[in-house]
């Protein structure tokens, strides 16, 4: 292989080292627009919009990818999700995606997602975080939607997950029907 061998090796090596004082922080904007059928508490997810500052983007398309599937796992967390044990044992009920209210494709709208780019100035790449924006930015949206929503009732609060049934509870309690007066 040469002289230079013995010199400088046969591989490649690198090491390095970066740090920063300055915390790197993306930011964005959530916006969902939500029906509710005041007869069921059913919840239908209309319009979702999503812009969201990453830096430099260097890959769109994984970005957008990563935005449609944090919105999906953060509506499910807003509308279906739930983990439930028994109260007298502590064991787990919903241990299987059988027991799990998991969400699919029919719970989804089109969600509409724009990219702001403003490099940061943090780091040599000008990037920010943005895998975890549509799980932290989707339950907090969807529900104020339905709580929203539901304000001309006078319901002002709703646990999560806002499951149909939760939400025409809320919606008897609010009307003082005859759910709430059986509770």
């Amino acid at each position: 292989m040469g002289p230079l061998t013995a010199k400088f090796g046969v591989g490649l090596e690198a090491a390095g080292n970066y740090a920063f004082t300055v915390p790197n922080h993306p930011n964005g904007s959530h916006v969902c627009e939500v029906e509710v059928d005041p007869d069921t508490g059913e919840v239908t997810v209309d319009r979702y919009f999503v812009v969201d500052d990453v830096g430099k983007a260097l890959n769109p398309m994984i970005i957008a990818g990563q935005i449609h599937g944090g919105v999906a796992q953060g509506i499910g967390q807003a509308l279906i999700e739930h983990v439930v044990y028994d109260r007298d044992s502590g064991q787990m009920v919903t241990g299987s995606f059988m027991d799990y209210g998991m969400p699919r494709a029919l719970l989804f709208t089109n969600f509409q997602a724009d990219l702001e780019e403003v490099p940061a100035k943090t780091n040599p790449l000008g990037v920010k975080g943005i895998g975890e924006s549509g799980t932290i930015g989707g339950p907090p949206t969807v529900i104020n939607a339905v709580i929203n929503a539901l304000k001309p009732l006078g319901v002002t609060d709703i646990d999560m997950p806002a499951t149909p049934m939760r939400v025409w509870q809320r919606i008897q309690d609010a009307k003082g029907g005859p759910a709430a007066k059986a509770a």
